[in-house]
């Protein structure tokens, strides 16, 4: 007997999800452990609402209601929904529990104990008519390399270039459509990745043969491009918090961590 951890793709918490999300990511992960349990295997099979970023909050002012009330309710709907297909989980979580919490900051510390995490001032979209600072993906524009009119301030979901807000062309906020923005300064953290190129690059070379040819040729790209060195704190009211212990100021501030450095943690914790 093997012991085997399947985990479908995390599903986002915004919006009820399709049929061919079920099809394409959870049926083939339920067909599978159940296969392996038929065959006398241990098998645990996990997966879990992916609730911060910003679409969550946006949906939820939307809706006129707190960003952790509308994750609560959408969990509740999408897990009935597996249940109603009978999925066979062993356990459907969510990224907003404390484990989930916990097991961030502590990777966070670990990171910045061993010289891969740093704190850096830089320069932030501000929005007057919101007052506040807006996060990459509160500012949409215009992409600088292909065109596209409806670009986020991290990615170009167009072209797949990593973009900053500055970047972006006729820059607006997605909360309030004002583009009266101004630059001001602010402390974020940053996981220093360039550190850790020639580490991936080695990872990449070795795998890749066995990716789909979409994911190989992305990595490759961005290795060709040069791993830079990437905030992964935001300024919203929705995530996991940088912890007080180690990072005091940033947390007064009310600094979370970026959606997608959390994220991919969520399968562990």
């Amino acid at each position: 007997m093997a012991r085997h951890l399947i985990t479908s793709a995390l599903p986002y918490i915004n919006g009820i999800k399709h049929l061919g999300n079920m099809v394409g990511s959870m049926l083939p992960a339920d067909v599978y452990s159940r296969y392996l349990r038929q065959r006398g295997h241990e098998v645990l099979y996990i997966c879990a609402t992916d609730e911060h970023g910003t679409p969550a909050e946006l949906a939820a002012k939307e809706q006129g209601v707190p960003v952790d009330a509308f994750c609560t309710e959408a969990h509740h709907q999408q897990k009935a929904i597996y249940d109603g297909f009978n999925l066979a989980f062993d356990y459907f979580g969510r990224s907003s529990s404390p484990q989930n919490h916990e097991i961030t900051q502590e990777i966070a510390r670990e990171l910045k104990a061993n010289g891969f995490i740093e704190e850096r001032a830089i320069r932030q979209v501000y929005s007057n008519a919101d007052g506040r600072f807006l996060p990459d993906r509160y500012i949409i524009g215009t992409c600088p390399h292909c065109g596209y009119d409806k670009a986020r301030g991290d990615q170009c979901e167009n072209c797949t270039r990593v973009l900053d807000p500055t970047d972006l062309i006729d820059a607006r906020s997605a909360i309030s459509g004002s583009s009266d923005l101004e630059v001001r300064e602010t402390k974020h953290l940053f996981l220093l990745q360039s550190a850790l190129a020639g580490e991936v690059e080695a990872w990449v070379d070795e795998r890749a043969d066995n990716w789909p040819v979409l994911a190989s040729s992305i990595a490759r790209k961005w290795l060709t491009e040069g791993l830079h060195d990437r905030a992964i704190t935001r300024d919203l009211d929705w995530g996991v918090p940088v912890p007080a212990d180690t990072w005091p100021d940033l947390a007064a501030e009310g600094k979370v961590f970026y959606v997608w450095f959390d994220a991919p943690i969520e399968y562990i914790g």
